[in-house]
C-alpha cells in the first residue's frame, strides 16, 4: 500500500519560503525561549519542572515533554537500527548545573525487517537541576536549545528554543512526583535489587541472559546501551524459571568478538525495568527442549528413557502423516505382491528397508551436530530452511508424483535414480525406499516427536543419536513386522485395477506437498534484504516443474530408450538450473549527491534518480534493502543509463535541505526522478517504495 506524506500545504509552502530566502538555509527552529508548549511537525515540545523553586545546594527535577501525533515516534538512548534520541543543550546560570537526561522505559518499534527503540504518544524525559550552595537567593532562568527526530514512514528533524524561569530559594518546599514529568520519573530503569542476580553467556549465535529475581517470570525485553550488539529485530524467546526466567537475544551479525561486558535495559512489564551491566562469560547454553509445538508435553521432566520411548511412538504414528503414508502403503503393495517368496528374504527386505531408514536419520543427526558444534541452532526439518534443498525435494516429488500420475513409468528408464531405485523389488530398492521415507518425512512433525527432539538436541552426541535412532526404527516398524509377519499382508485390498487408481490418488497427495513445499520455498524470500523477491523465485520454481513435466512427457513417449532418457536427464537438468541459478551481484554504484553533480548528469541528458536518505531513517533503510537493491530494480536503473545520486542527510546538509524545499518536502526518505529532458520537472515518489512504483516511474520518466 503507497502512503503519501501527510504534511499540511501550510507548513510546506512556508518551508518552501524559508528555503528560497537563503543558499544557507537552516531547520526552522520553533519557540521564544520561553516554557512552550510549542508546536512542531508531528509533536508538540514543553519544559516542566516539579516545582517553581530550588534550594541552594539542593536537586530539582525538570523535563522535556513530547506530545506525538498519532503513529509518530521518538527514539530512546539507543535508536535500534536507526534513529536518534533526543539531545538538549543547556545555556544555565553561575552555579547551576544538568545531569544527563534521562530515558524512561522503550518499546521495540518494528518496521518491515528491522526494529527501532523508542516512544510513542508521549514521553518525557527527566533531568535533574544541582544548585550549588552558593547560589544566591532571586530568580533564575534556564535556556534550552532541543533537538528530536521524529519519524513515521517519513522522518523529520525538528529544533526548538526552549527556557524556564525558577527562583532561588532557602524556602523552597520538596517537590512532588506529578504529571507527565512525575511519571516518567517512575518509569526510569533501576539497578537490579540487592537479591537479584544477571548473568550473560556469549555463544557464537547468542546472548543468553539469566536473571535471577526469586520469583517466577514470563515476559522480558532487552534494550542494548551500545549499538551493534543484538540482532535488533531478532525475536527474544523467554524461558520462564522458578525463580527468574532466562532469555535469549540473537548476537549482531556485525559483532565479530564478544565484548567484556553487556549494558542495557531489561524490560520485564511496562513499568518495571532494571538498568543492567554485567560481563559476558563464553559459553553456549541450549535452548529449552520441546517448544515447538503447543500442547506438547512438559520436556523438563522428560528422561532419556522417556524421551526414547516418545521418539519410537512418535516414529510409528509418522507413518499416518500425509507426506508418509503413501510411500508406505506402495511399499505394503508391492510386498503383497512378493508374498509368494521365502519369508527369510521378506525379513531380509524389512531390514535392509529399516537401514535405509536408520542411515537416513544418522545423516540428519550429524549434520545436525556439526551445526550445533559450529554455533548455529538447528532443529527437525531444518533443511527446510534451504532454498537448493526445497529446490531438490520439490522437484523430486513432483518429477515422483507425474510417475505415479501416470505420465510416464519411473521403472522403464534412468530418469531417476532415488525414485527408480525406490520402485526396484532388490534389496536396492528397499534401501532407497527407506531413504525416501525418510526425505518426505522431514516436513512433518508427529504427536510426541516434538518434546523427544526438543530433548534429543540440547543433550550429548550419544544420547542425541540414540533417541533418533528409536525415532527412525519407529518409522521402519509398520513394514518390518508387515516383512517379518507377511500373512498380516491380508488387511490389504487384493491386487486388481484399483491399484492404479490408487497410485493416481497417491499422486494428488504428492502434488499437494509439492505445493506446501512451493509456499515455504517462497516464504524464504519474503522478508530481510530478500523482500519483494517472494513471487519471483516462486515463479522460477514453477518454471522448474514445467521443465521437468516436459521431461516426463519425453519419457512417456519413448519409453525405454537411452535417447529419451538422456534427453529427459538435460531437459531436468535444465529445469533445475532455474531457480538453482544465482546471479552474481549487480549492485549499481551511487554517486554523493551535489547540486553540481545533479547539473552535469541532466546536461548530459541522463536521467537522474535521488535517494535523500539517513542512516537514522528506518524506512530508508527498509526501501533501500527491499526495493532499490532487487535485481529487477537495479537492472532498469542500468538499462536506462539512470545517475544515481544518493543524498545523505544523516548529518544536517543546507545544500540538500534546499533540493528537498525545491521539491515541496523536508524529510526522508524521498525520492526523485529527473527526466532525461533538461527542462523536464521532478517527478517525486512516495516514502514508502514497492517495486512496481519505481519500475513504473521509471517506465514513464525515461521514454526519450
Amino acid at each position: 500500500m503507497n502512503i503519501h506524506g501527510r504534511i499540511s500545504k501550510l507548513l510546506l509552502l512556508a518551508c518552501a519560503l524559508l528555503f528560497h530566502a537563503s543558499a544557507h538555509a537552516q531547520l526552522q527552529v520553533v519557540g521564544d525561549g520561553g516554557p512552550g508548549p510549542v508546536k512542531a511537525q508531528h509533536l508538540t515540545a514543553e519544559l516542566v519542572s516539579l516545582s517553581p523553586s530550588i534550594a541552594p545546594g539542593g536537586t530539582l527535577q525538570v523535563g522535556l515533554v513530547l506530545t506525538l501525533e498519532e503513529h509518530w515516534h521518538v527514539y530512546w538512548l539507543n535508536a535500534g537500527d536507526s534513529g536518534e534520541p533526543p539531545k538538549i543543550t543547556w545555556t544555565l546560570p553561575d552555579g547551576v548545573t544538568a545531569g544527563p537526561m534521562q530515558f524512561p522505559i522503550p518499546s521495540r518499534l518494528p518496521l518491515g525487517p528491522l526494529m527501532d527503540f523508542g516512544y510513542e504518544d508521549s514521553v518525557a524525559f527527566p533531568v535533574q537541576l544541582t544548585a550549588a550552595s552558593s547560589v544566591k537567593p532571586g530568580p533564575i532562568h534556564l535556556d534550552a536549545k532541543v533537538n528530536w527526530l521524529v519519524c513515521r514512514e517519513v522522518c523529520i528533524p525538528g529544533k526548538a528554543h526552549l527556557g524556564i524561569n525558577l527562583t532561588v530559594s532557602p524556602d523552597a518546599a520538596p517537590a512532588q512526583p506529578v504529571g507527565a514529568l512525575g511519571e516518567a520519573l517512575s518509569l526510569i530503569p533501576t539497578p537490579l535489587p540487592a537479591n537479584a542476580k544477571l548473568t550473560v553467556t556469549g555463544g557464537k549465535a547468542d546472548f543468553v541472559l539469566t536473571l535471577i529475581t526469586g520469583k517466577r517470570e514470563t515476559d522480558a525485553e532487552f534494550y542494548p546501551a551500545d549499538q551493534d550488539q543484538i540482532a535488533n529485530a531478532s525475536p527474544q524467546p523467554v524461558e520462564p524459571l522458578p525463580d527468574g526466567l532466562r532469555l535469549r537475544v540473537h548476537r549482531s551479525d556485525d559483532l565479530k568478538t564478544l565484548p567484556a561486558q553487556l549494558h542495557g535495559v531489561i524490560k520485564l512489564s511496562d513499568t518495571v525495568a532494571y538498568d543492567v551491566t554485567a560481563p559476558v562469560t563464553p559459553g553456549e547454553i541450549a535452548p529449552p527442549p520441546g517448544s515447538t509445538a503447543p500442547g506438547a508435553p512438559d520436556t523438563s521432566s522428560v528422561t532419556v528413557l522417556g524421551a526414547i520411548g516418545l521418539a519410537f511412538v512418535g516414529g510409528i504414528i509418522l507413518n499416518l502423516m500425509p507426506c508418509v503414508f503413501p510411500v508406505l502403503f506402495l511399499k505394503g503393495l508391492a510386498l503383497l505382491q512378493s508374498s509368494g517368496e521365502e519369508r527369510s528374504r521378506l525379513r531380509s527386505h524389512g531390514i535392509v528397508y529399516t537401514l535405509g531408514i536408520l542411515v537416513s536419520f544418522w545423516a540428519i543427526v550429524g549434520v545436525l551436530l556439526a551445526l550445533r558444534a559450529g554455533g548455529s541452532q538447528a532443529g527437525w526439518g531444518f533443511q527446510l530452511q534451504s532454498p537448493i534443498f526445497l529446490t531438490l525435494l520439490a522437484a523430486g516429488i513432483f518429477f515422483f508424483a507425474l510417475s505415479l500420475a501416470g505420465l510416464f513409468d519411473i521403472g522403464l528408464s534412468l530418469t531417476s535414480v532415488g525414485g527408480e531405485l525406490a520402485q526396484k523389488q532388490g534389496y536396492t530398492g528397499s534401501f532407497f525406499t527407506g531413504v525416501l521415507a525418510t526425505v518426505v518425512a522431514t516436513p512433518c512433525t508427529a504427536p510426541l516427536m516434538g518434546a523427544a527432539i526438543g530433548f534429543a538436541l540440547a543433550q550429548p552426541a550419544a544420547i542425541t543419536f540414540a533417541i533418533f535412532t528409536a525415532l527412525g526404527l519407529g518409522l521402519a516398524t509398520p513394514y518390518l513386522l508387515l516383512s517379518f509377519q507377511p500373512a498380516w499382508t491380508r488387511i490389504l485390498p487384493r491386487p486388481g485395477a484399483w491399484m492404479e487408481i490408487f497410485k493416481q490418488i497417491t499422486a494428488v497427495i504428492f502434488f499437494a506437498t509439492v505445493i506446501w513445499l512451493t509456499y515455504v520455498y517462497g516464504s524464504l524470500f519474503a522478508g530481510g534484504a530478500s523482500g519483494g523477491q517472494g513471487i519471483y523465485r516462486v515463479a522460477l520454481l514453477l518454471g522448474c516443474f514445467l521443465t521437468l513435466a516436459i521431461a516426463g512427457w519425453v519419457l512417456g513417449k519413448w519409453p525405454a530408450r537411452w535417447t529419451s532418457t538422456i534427453a529427459a536427464i538435460l531437459i531436468a537438468a535444465l529445469g533445475l538450473a532455474i531457480p538453482l541459478y544465482q546471479p552474481k551481484d549487480t549492485t549499481l554504484v551511487w554517486t554523493p549527491y551535489s547540486q553540481q553533480a545533479l547539473d552535469q548528469a541532466r546536461a548530459a541528458g541522463h536521467p537522474v534518480f535521488i535517494d535523500f536518505t539517513a542512516a537514522w531513517c528506518l524506512s530508508c533503510q527498509v526501501n533501500e534493502r527491499a526495493v532499490l537493491k532487487s535485481a529487477d530494480v537495479q537492472h532498469q536503473f542500468s538499462k536506462n543509463k539512470v545517475t544515481l545520486l544518493r543524498a545523505d542527510w544523516t548529518q544536517y546538509d543546507p545544500e540538500i535541505t534546499k533540493q528537498l524545499a525545491s521539491v515541496n518536502r523536508s524529510g526522508v526518505p524521498t525520492y526523485v526522478i529527473y527526466p532525461a529532458a533538461k527542462n523536464s520537472s521532478a517527478d517525486v515518489l512516495p516514502e514508502l517504495l514497492t517495486k512496481g512504483i519505481v519500475l513504473t516511474a521509471l517506465e514513464k520518466d525515461t521514454k526519450q
